[in-house]
């Protein structure tokens, strides 16, 4: 009938989830401002913002897959209602309250300023390059199947039968998310509808330090990493630079990052054209020579780790939302559950 032991007690000393605890709620109660700016004065007591955002965290930490399996966990898991911060009566809100709380949320910025908040803790910060960076571009396969993929003129039919069919994002778009373009990465692959999720890692812990979801495009990665390399640069104050792999190697590309004063250490594609014609990289032997060059292009590959994290472990091997703005929402909860895995042992060590 009674129990007099908290569940503070019940979990283990050394469990992981203990030190991300600790920064989390540090975080967010350095945004309680923020929070209640979003929610009216008058009304029925809402949901506490802090216990939403930290379900939707342990979402991704350990990959459950949809809100209502999330609800589940927290009716009978004494472990993350202790991380939630709910006790052991306290009901469980309903799946649904995650829909408009997470579009409040998001129109809030909430998931931005927690990354921010996050990487200025006090024992986070230390960890952090100001000089060097690594940006890099992954696949988000959308909520969609190629049979959405249909006609925006209305023709096809019931767009069942699409073997054999020329279907581009000029002529067609999917009638259950129409945001999302199919789109293939590399030759010989198969294409699918998805978006394009795009990290900034600094170099010298490999930690995410920004994301964005954009259309999936040939041009979008080089775009979205002109914009997050900007926002870095202002915010250092100085120049800095940059390693990326070959599908960043264009001209206008290199132009434009050395007009804003980031150094371009781009992996040169000297690969043959369809032609047989040898490709001229934007990168020479002016910037190659030296050896930052080397050591960004050695540190790059870790930025494979984030994503490689978000689609075994988190969210990101397929996107339960729909819609670019849910779907970036989600991206940046993964890259912020990648980071708070890695700092605790960084910070220990």
């Amino acid at each position: 009938m009674f129990s007099y032991i908290a569940p503070e007690a019940r979990i283990p000393v050394e469990h992981p989830l203990r030190p991300i605890r600790g920064l989390v709620g540090d975080t967010l109660e350095e945004m309680s401002r923020s929070f209640g700016q979003l929610y009216a004065s008058e009304g029925r007591p809402s949901i506490p913002p802090e216990q939403l955002l930290s379900a939707l965290l342990l979402q991704v930490l350990y990959g459950i897959r949809s809100e209502r399996q999330l609800i589940e966990q927290l009716n009978y898991n004494l472990l993350f209602r202790w991380f939630v911060g709910l006790g052991p009566d306290d009901p469980v809100w309903d799946a649904t309250t995650f829909t408009k709380n997470r579009d409040r949320l998001q129109r809030g910025g909430v998931f931005q300023k927690f990354m921010a908040k996050l990487l200025g803790h006090p024992q986070v910060a230390p960890l952090l390059s100001d000089e060097h960076f690594s940006v890099d571009g992954t696949l988000i396969e959308a909520w969609a199947s190629q049979k959405s993929f249909r006609p925006k003129d209305g023709s096809g039919g019931d767009g069942s039968d699409f073997h054999r069919q020329e279907r581009k994002n000029d002529t067609h778009a999917s009638t259950t998310d129409p945001e999302s373009r199919l789109y293939r990465k590399a030759a010989g692959r198969e294409a699918k509808l998805s978006y394009m999720g795009h990290a900034t890692m600094g170099n010298r812990n490999g930690l995410a330090v920004a994301g964005q979801v954009t259309e999936a495009n040939g041009t979008a990665e080089r775009r979205a990493a002109e914009d997050m390399l900007k926002a870095q640069h202002e915010q250092a104050g100085h120049r800095i630079s940059v390693g990326e792999d070959k599908a960043y190697d264009t001209a206008d590309h290199v132009v434009a990052l050395r007009n804003i004063e980031v150094t371009p250490h781009v992996n040169q594609n000297n690969a043959p054209t369809k032609t047989g014609a040898s490709r001229r990289s934007a990168i020479d032997g002016r910037t190659t020579r030296h050896l930052g060059y080397r050591l960004s292009q050695s540190r790059r590959a870790m930025i494979e780790c984030i994503f490689g994290w978000g689609k075994q472990h988190g969210t990101l091997h397929k996107t339960k939302h729909r819609g670019r703005a849910r779907v970036a929402g989600d991206f940046l909860l993964n890259l912020i559950a990648y980071n708070l895995v890695r700092l605790p042992k960084l910070m220990a060590a």
